[in-house]
């Protein structure tokens, strides 16, 4: 894509990966965009790399604004490769060039890469780098979501360049809010964003909290916000920020979702009468399989919904490995305030449900207890009892929900 001006002559050079489908591990079904910003003053400045595969993208993009060497200055808000690894290429064009980063920057990014024969400058909040007629104002944000990363703010346009936070990982040919919504919808939106907050910010939601709250301290007057992934926002700037300060208090819907995956189908039989007693309790379910289904998408429903059931089968006197491998990277997310609960069909030993369990407790999530064991395939008798299971939490996520909305 072509650059595309924020305003008053600051850019995005960035670029639009389309067919990235996994990134670190965490699915990305929709593609991703690794931004940075040009903000052309006396002495211009670049805000962020982007991913090595697509440098030559950047600097291609930068040449239609302005001679690239006329660079004076670089902002490194975060260190992570798809930020920052295309850093080496641009200084290659700009040997001269002064860099910005916070002290924990410099001493990662020093493991990616020689620093030795550059300018380093060490930025901390309160620091600022005048250019012309702007003036860069740093705010460290440490854990949002690596040691290293800051903010960086335009006082002069109200711009906050956000880095990964308000972020989301869509391939897009709309760069601003507005846009998508128009062309999409403002639900498929502030889904992307509580996919992307539930599957890379959740464990830092304290640290999160803490920091807008120091930052609405500030008295900054915020008219965009420009994240490193996905849209930039200038339209709906209240409504993210209302949504972040719902995600970090890890607020969610009186509803449910059943994760689960199956052997011979006699776990999955089970999800529908549980399912059916849910529903019947007024409770909406989310059916979530995982064989079908990115881990990803399963977390973000996972963390939408008040309540939460895993089930599978056992095998080898333990969890079947997608919804170990699931409750596993859960259990690193951190995911609090919700109620646990678990089933599954076994032949001979059993152990699946009770291993559930005692993650979920590791975990510290709040359990229902006892789960719901079936010997090989469910009979009659069981579905009823999976009925009545599905009732029953029904019952009990309502007074949970109660309690966590107080």
């Amino acid at each position: 894509m072509k650059p595309v001006e924020l305003k008053n002559q600051i850019y995005w050079v960035g670029v639009v990966d389309w067919a990235i489908r996994d990134f670190h591990g965490y699915e990305t079904p929709h593609g991703t965009s690794y931004n940075n910003y040009l903000v052309v003053d006396d002495e211009p400045a670049l805000l962020d790399a982007v991913h090595h595969d697509f440098v030559n993208i950047s600097i291609e993009n930068i040449s239609k604004i302005i001679d690239s060497k006329k660079i004076r200055h670089i902002v490194i808000n975060h260190i992570e490769n798809d930020h920052a690894s295309g850093l080496e290429k641009i200084l290659e064009i700009l040997p001269e060039v002064n860099l910005y980063m916070t002290e924990k920057g410099k001493k990662g990014l020093s493991r990616f890469m020689n620093l030795s024969r550059y300018k380093v400058n060490i930025v901390k909040s309160g620091d600022s780098l005048k250019i012309g007629k702007r003036t860069l104002h740093f705010i460290e944000t440490p854990m949002m979501h690596w040691p290293d990363s800051m903010f960086t703010y335009i006082k002069e346009e109200k711009i906050l360049i956000s880095q990964d936070a308000f972020g989301q990982h869509m391939a897009t040919v709309e760069r601003f809010d507005d846009e998508f919504v128009q062309n999409h919808s403002m639900e498929e939106l502030e889904d992307a964003v509580i996919d992307y907050y539930a599957n890379i910010l959740m464990p830092y939601g304290n640290v999160i909290k803490a920091k807008i709250e120091e930052i609405k301290k500030l008295g900054i007057e915020i008219e965009m916000i420009a994240p490193d992934h996905g849209v930039i926002w200038r339209s709906h700037i209240d409504r993210v920020l209302n949504l972040y300060s719902d995600m970090v208090e890890a607020k969610a819907k009186l509803s449910t979702t059943i994760v689960y995956d199956t052997m011979w189908h006699s776990t999955e039989q089970m999800v529908f009468p549980i399912a059916k007693g849910l529903e019947d309790e007024g409770i909406p379910v989310k059916i979530i399989k995982l064989r079908a289904t990115p881990k990803s998408v399963a977390v973000k429903e996972v963390w939408k919904s008040r309540g939460v059931i895993v089930g599978c089968p056992t095998l080898n006197n333990g969890v079947f490995p997608s919804v170990a491998e699931f409750l596993s990277y859960l259990k690193g997310l951190r995911l609090k305030n919700r109620l646990f609960a678990a089933f599954g069909s076994y032949g001979w030993s059993g152990e699946a449900v009770k291993d559930m369990y005692e993650t979920a407790k590791s975990m510290k999530l709040d359990v229902f207890e006892p789960g719901i064991r079936v010997l090989y395939k469910p009979s009659e008798e069981d579905l009823a009892k999976c009925y009545e299971f599905g009732i029953a939490f029904g019952k009990a996520l309502k007074k949970y929900h109660a309690k966590m909305e107080v």
